[in-house]
């Protein structure tokens, strides 16, 4: 946890924690916390057990994303493959790795690191691991059999525009491109 000192007057106590509902996904929890003044509040959360997401990157500065329906914002998306860490203590790379081929048939023979985010960080523990992913080797897609994706190729900077411009709205895919697309187009003023 960053606590600065400066900061430790605003760090809750957790007292108590209960379950609310315990799903294939989500838990949500319901905790009393003791406030920085001493009084008591309740702390409604969503315990999530992480994910890692990878933006595939060709040779010609295409990258490879999924379209597919998200049923919580009713709509059709554009994102990065992405899924959940399967078991406690995963590697995230390796759930980059297994995300890449079920969502994409690509295999990278290059993996690297990006970022962490936390979704969500009012009400939930969710962090993802952001990764690239170069060297690819094509092959079939595998999804899971409740995912129903596209695959689409396009040039990065397309992509770009469409995080400018809310077409890709997705956090973690948008933070992927804005962060694969400083590392490419710095690298190639610099080269």
């Amino acid at each position: 946890m960053l606590i600065d000192n400066d900061d430790k007057n605003l760090v809750e106590k957790k007292i108590s924690s209960e379950p609310v509902f315990d799903g294939v996904l989500l838990h949500v929890r319901k905790d009393t916390v003791e406030l920085p003044n001493g009084h008591t509040a309740p702390r409604e959360w969503i315990e999530h057990p992480g994910a890692s997401a990878v933006i595939p990157l060709l040779p010609d500065n295409q990258i490879i994303l999924v379209r597919q329906f998200r049923y919580p914002v009713g709509k059709v998306t554009l994102e990065v493959p992405a899924g959940k860490l399967d078991k406690i203590g995963e590697d995230p790379i390796e759930c980059a790795r297994r995300e890449l081929s079920e969502e994409t048939g690509y295999t990278a023979g290059k993996l690297w690191k990006l970022t962490t985010i936390a979704t969500t960080v009012g009400f939930s523990n969710e962090y993802i691991h952001l990764y690239a992913a170069a060297d690819l080797t094509p092959g079939k897609i595998h999804p899971d059999s409740d995912e129903f994706i596209n695959v689409v190729k396009l040039p990065l900077t397309a992509a770009l525009q469409m995080v400018e411009t809310g077409k890709i709205f997705d956090a973690k895919s948008a933070v992927s491109i804005l962060l694969l697309a400083k590392q490419v187009f710095h690298k190639t003023r610099n080269s």
